[in-house]
């Protein structure tokens, strides 16, 4: 079942009432059942009957390395975020709600060492930051981690054109009598009286008062836990929700009480782009120079005076980009499309990819670096190269590493079904992924400076 999800202008950072769970859904067998937020529908019956995610202080559901589980945290994200919109704002009241500071990007920025801030562009990118108390002008932004994208979405245009009949606009057809005549015709013209009407009842205006839309189709049922010892997480937007909200969690988890900033001489940071699916080229895709801007406008602020370009120049040279990307796990029906040692599994760890083409960024330092990092916390990885006879995907991670010049490594949680309206990922790689972004921000600087390359 699908239906018309739509994201309201203004981002809402608290909620008025908590939104209830729906009752839990059995299956008619003696198991536990998962009790999942659903706000679309109250009476839809869940996929399957599996056990309620974990408390957040639960340690027994953790995965590889300790620590609480955050799958719980995730499905709630999953299930609030039906488009790039929803997930930005989600993000946004997380980001609020931990002590971090809105910033415009058409206003002054006047930072601090030791705070926390954060801004949205187009309400579908985000970026957020965290700046070491002991910060000096040049210093690298690293732990730095960028999760492309919010949602893996072809583009509304294209949704529309395959799903809503147009009636195309003669220039003979459009009335010039009046301003009003011209602004309906532009509008009812396109889109047909009655989605007019569905979409003004839902936002509770008149349909005249609608100036232009941008819609997604949702699938309404909801993200949840399955499999036979419930280790699967069933949801669509997995590829790429589920990276951006263990990134997320990561760095707010990292700077989340006094003093976990005091030794940090660099400045820990998370970006969610959005289009990466359809080339990445738009204002707020990770083409735009979204990322130099940042970093430039951080270092100028934080510096309280006017700086040379070396200071950018060499924070950029001691910074990292992790770039974060759903992978695909081996299939057990068709693992001969995998090459025989690079067949990525569920529940194994994070996957780092390797291209020699450049598809994928990765190379032998940045690889060294993020393995070691998960290395000295006990996490897993796995590699992945895709047969050479076969062609390979992309990320944003060549875009972002040739376009500022930035170390980076390609890395992912294994997954089935991917970009399909039902992925499947292990629920322990989503712990697994979490737990290593964390140990990044925390521990690579200390990494890193044991390592030299250049000389």
């Amino acid at each position: 079942m699908a239906t018309v999800s739509l994201a309201r202008l203004c981002h809402q950072l608290h909620r008025t009432t908590p939104r209830p769970p729906i009752p839990a859904v059995t299956s008619g067998h003696p198991r536990p059942t998962l009790r999942c937020r659903r706000h679309l529908s109250s009476s839809l019956v869940l996929c399957s009957a599996s056990q309620p995610a974990a408390p957040q202080g639960d340690s027994s559901a953790a995965g590889s390395g300790g620590g609480s589980s955050i799958v719980g945290g995730l499905l709630d994200y999953l299930n609030e975020s039906w488009t790039q919109f929803h997930a930005t704002a989600e993000a946004k009241r997380q980001l609020i709600d931990a002590g971090f500071h809105l910033l415009n990007e058409n206003e002054e920025w006047i930072l601090q060492p030791g705070r926390r801030y954060f801004f949205t562009r187009n309400m579908s990118c985000l970026v957020a930051f965290a700046v070491g108390e002991r910060y000096e002008v040049g210093s690298g932004f690293h732990p730095y981690i960028w999760i492309a994208q919010l949602t893996k979405m072809a583009s509304s245009q294209i949704w529309k054109q395959h799903l809503i009949p147009l009636l195309s606009i003669k220039p003979e057809e459009t009335s010039t009598d009046s301003k009003e005549k011209e602004g309906d015709a532009s509008l009812k013209g396109v889109h047909h009286p009655l989605l007019l009407q569905v979409l003004s009842e839902e936002v509770g205006c008149d349909a005249d008062d609608i100036v232009s839309i941008e819609l997604n189709l949702c699938d309404t049922q909801p993200s949840c836990l399955g499999g036979g010892n419930n280790e699967f997480i069933f949801s669509g937007r997995l590829d790429n929700l589920a990276s951006s909200y263990c990134a997320l969690r990561a760095l707010i988890d990292s700077c989340e009480v006094p003093g976990d900033l005091s030794s940090e001489h660099a400045i820990r940071m998370v970006a969610l782009f959005d289009n990466e699916e359809v080339g990445s080229d738009s204002f707020q895709g990770a083409g735009a120079p979204t990322m130099f801007q940042a970093m430039r406008r951080i270092i100028h602020s934080l510096a309280r005076r006017n700086v040379d370009e070396d200071a950018v120049e060499r924070a950029i040279r001691k910074s990292f980009l992790v770039s974060a990307d759903m992978a695909h796990g081996v299939h057990p029906n068709f693992t001969d499309k995998h090459e025989e040692h690079h067949r990525p599994e569920m529940q194994k760890g994070l996957v780092i990819k390797h291209n020699a083409n450049q598809r994928y960024a990765t190379s032998g330092i940045t690889a060294f670096l993020f393995k070691e990092v998960g290395r000295i916390r006990g996490l897993p990885t796995q590699d992945f190269a895709v047969r050479n006879d076969m062609g390979c995907g992309s990320t944003i991670g060549p875009i972002l590493a040739s376009g500022v010049g930035i170390r980076t490594v390609d890395c992912g949680i294994p997954q089935l079904s991917m970009h399909s309206v039902r992925e499947v990922c292990g629920k322990e790689d989503v712990d697994t992924a979490y737990q290593h972004f964390k140990a990044f921000y925390e521990g690579f600087s200390e990494v890193d400076r044991r390592l030299v390359i250049d000389y």
